[in-house]
């Protein structure tokens, strides 16, 4: 069986950099074009860590790549970014699969969701896959075994890496700026309230920030519940819910997030009660990079091609 050929576009930033080796590895996709339009010419093995092949960076052309025979394209675009591409691909190659990882498509009818944990039984063979974002996968994946529980909003006090801001130049991803503090932003009205709150049918507030580690995401969930529940229910409902799921692992303690970053995985962890068990706080961490960017990728590229879903995810970096 031939390999899938992959073209990656937008390889310079963090999560473009954390796909080339793992798109490289996976023994069923052939990783064929790494566009780049600041690094064209240079060879990628000078700049990311882990890759050892002999491609250098393309100038990234959508009507260049619409036009080749690739049958995956990932778009690791800023947000606003994608729509050209996308349209460039459909009207010379509309069989590729695409699989955008910025918002451009998130709430966009015909696209596949892909957080595969949770929206596994929506795929039906889309070939449009649009990637969550790293905060909303946090919080969906603290919140969802509790949804038919919950009464009232849920409060969501989100911790990134400033590796999320991007490489574009940044107060939210500036060390000198970040040194030794918490940068709140966005505080009413992200983007990622309204996607948690379609996703999942429950009104969210999120409140985000940036602190001064490179990568690395915590998610504090406060949960309102209809009815009282004990520690014990709260437990075994999250360990029925991801029994099955490898690249989420439950867990009585409070999750910590010097342990996540390079993993592969998330953790969801640290419930506390309150006396009157009707009010439920849950940690989920993950790495903003991996399970919330590339491994997420690779899982939805593996689901939509037939192939195992941890397919090329090094497991032993899920543990």
């Amino acid at each position: 069986m031939s390999k899938l050929r992959v073209a990656l576009i937008g390889a310079r930033g963090h999560v473009g950099a954390e796909l080339v080796p793992l798109l490289a590895g996976h023994p069923q996709l052939e990783l064929a074009c790494v566009g780049s339009r600041e690094l064209a010419g240079q060879a990628v093995a000078g700049h990311v860590h882990g890759y050892r092949g002999d491609l250098a960076y393309a100038h990234p052309d959508p009507h260049t790549i619409g036009a080749r025979a690739f049958d995956i394209v990932v778009l690791a675009l800023p947000n606003g970014h994608a729509h050209g591409w996308v349209e460039a691909i459909e009207a010379r190659s509309p069989g590729t699969l695409i699989l955008d990882l910025s918002a451009d498509h998130r709430f966009d009818a015909g696209w596949y969701y892909a957080l595969p944990e949770l929206t596994r039984a929506n795929y039906s063979g889309q070939r449009r896959l649009s990637l969550p974002g790293c905060f909303a996968t946090a919080m969906q994946l603290a919140i969802a075994p509790m949804c038919d529980l919950l009464d009232g909003p849920v409060q969501c006090f989100g911790v990134s890496g400033y590796s999320g801001a991007g490489t574009a130049p940044s107060p939210r991803n500036d060390a000198d700026t970040l040194r030794d503090g918490l940068l709140p932003y966005s505080l009413t009205g992200h983007l990622h309230e309204r996607e948690v709150t379609v996703q999942l049918g429950q009104a969210i507030e999120f409140m985000p920030h940036v602190a001064p580690h490179f990568r690395g995401l915590s998610m504090t969930v406060n949960l309102h519940l209809r009815d009282a529940t004990s520690g014990t229910q709260v437990l075994e409902r999250y360990r029925r819910h991801y029994r099955d799921e490898p690249l989420v692992h439950v867990t009585e303690a409070v999750p910590n997030l010097n342990s996540i970053a390079g993993r592969h995985n998330a953790i969801v962890g640290g419930f506390a009660l309150s006396e009157d068990g009707r009010r439920l706080v849950a940690v989920c961490v993950l790495d903003n990079l991996l399970k919330g960017a590339a491994t997420q990728a690779l899982q939805a590229l593996n689901l939509a091609c037939g192939f195992e879903e941890t397919l090329g995810i090094p497991l032993e970096m899920a543990a």
